[in-house]
């Protein structure tokens, strides 16, 4: 059995009946023989218009290096490199999340690579939508569509869900059209997976199949909890264990995308490990989760904040964590300058700190090099106008390439670019000849990368 990222949707009600509360979260409008039945029908007619169909098409591009001995067959001047294209569509679902401004949350998966994205509302009309910005990382797509008589869906505070909540996943699985299954939370906190880059999952066992990537995952008061995103299956259907992002994590980086039109990530800091049972007993400690911290970074958040190496930390804004994947992802997911209270054990003793995390766009030269080889030894900072090389080592790749201090990289080769993000995918092919255009001194010039 192996983890399998999916177009996925959603599911309801299992044939087992349960009785609910007498509370507001559904009506109970039929009886038999004088008992009233429970039935999510009525919080459904609510919330199903929020969840849509996402059509895509686009063309998949690979390139392939030709190998000098096949180049014979094809003449001198035959390419080193072949480009192939392949044209494909694909299926999803997404979630109004604000009706006044069309925008619609979905996996990033769902439309990565997509020409055209195709937005299937409740009532049956079909409305194309522009992509407002993603984060990979995280697995989130923030769309915007032009329409009236949208219904958007309330968020519930995804912190406070426990293992056993009842849960209704709203999807398009298989392209069968908006379906609905139910279950409750089976776990909180899933990481480590292997699915994103940052995983902090809600474990569900509401049917997810192929086709419910980005559908809601709801309470029972119709409330979103969740953006489902990915099961584990042996052939890509459900076997009761599913995924979804949650609505907390999620609501934190649309409101990035909206309001700078990318995901500035907050960083903590801090370099460390799981609490496992041998570093609990080693710290005279009861509990065994939490995230132990085995180095922090000079002139970081968390050294500002008096962070240190051996502390334990044991909650987010008030929020206990099991792990320290669960810490990354929670501050990645947070904005650069966001104000996070950490709860701390230190020398057996419970402590709380406030950090103001840094930007995770600054990057040190390690990653400047990650970008490009030849930008080893430049720290990069995203500029208003551009990006700015704020230090460059002497002697490194970086200095050497005629890159000096106080540069803004402002283009490579014929593209405008505006931050690190657009320089890392326009430099990700590095068999190509790259040009960066500079302003320097208020003049243009270009550095050709060697």
């Amino acid at each position: 059995m192996k983890l399998k990222r999916s177009l996925l949707s959603a599911a309801l009600l299992g044939s087992s009946l349960f009785i609910l509360p007498s509370t507001s979260y559904a009506a109970l409008p039929f009886a038999v023989d004088g008992e009233q039945l429970p039935s999510l029908a009525p919080m459904l007619a609510r919330t199903t218009p929020a969840v849509v169909s996402v059509s895509v098409a686009g063309t998949h591009v690979s390139k392939q290096q030709l190998p000098d001995m096949f180049r014979y067959f094809f003449g001198p001047n035959a390419p080193r490199e072949q480009v192939q294209e392949r044209p494909f569509r694909g299926l999803g679902s997404g979630v109004i999340i604000d009706a006044d401004e069309g925008y619609i949350v979905t996996n990033n998966h769902v439309i990565d690579g997509a020409d055209e994205i195709i937005i299937g509302l409740h009532d049956g009309r079909e409305v194309d939508a522009k992509l407002i910005g993603t984060d990979a990382e995280a697995d989130i797509a923030l769309l915007q569509i032009k329409a009236k008589n949208l219904t958007e869906i309330k968020k519930a505070n995804s912190d406070k869900l426990r293992v056993g909540d009842f849960t209704v996943a709203i999807g398009n699985p298989f392209g069968l059209g908006q379906t609905v299954t139910s279950g409750i939370v089976s776990a909180l906190g899933r990481s480590g997976l292997g699915i994103e880059m940052l995983e902090n999952f809600i474990q569900t066992d509401a049917a997810i199949n192929s086709g419910n990537s980005g559908g809601a995952l709801v309470n029972l008061n119709g409330e979103l909890i969740g953006i489902n995103t990915a099961i584990v299956g042996p052939g890509g259907g459900n076997v009761g264990i599913g995924f979804a992002i949650p609505a907390n994590m999620m609501h934190n980086l649309v409101e990035q995308i909206i309001e700078h039109g990318e995901v500035r990530r907050g960083v903590l800091g801090v370099m460390g490990r799981d609490l496992d049972s041998k570093l609990a007993e080693g710290f005279g400690l009861d509990s065994q989760y939490g995230a132990f911290v085995s180095e922090v970074l000079p002139d970081s958040a968390a050294a500002k904040a008096n962070i240190k190496a051996g502390d334990i930390i044991t909650s987010i804004n008030g929020v206990k964590i099991k792990s320290f994947h669960e810490v990354r992802a929670k501050i990645g997911t947070l904005g650069a300058g966001a104000k996070v209270k950490l709860g701390l054990i230190r020398d057996g003793k419970q402590r709380t700190v406030t950090a103001t995390l840094g930007n995770a766009e600054q990057t040190s030269s390690d990653k400047a090099e990650l970008i490009h080889p030849m930008l080893a030894g430049a720290i990069l900072k995203n500029n208003s106008d551009g990006i700015e090389i704020t230090e460059i080592s002497k002697g490194s790749p970086a200095a050497e390439n005629g890159l000096q201090k106080g540069d803004l990289i402002v283009g490579v080769n014929r593209h405008k670019i505006d931050n690190l993000k657009q320089l890392k995918e326009r430099l990700k092919d590095q068999s190509n000849v790259a040009a960066l255009k500079i302003v320097r001194d208020n003049n243009l010039l270009y550095l050709v990368l060697r």
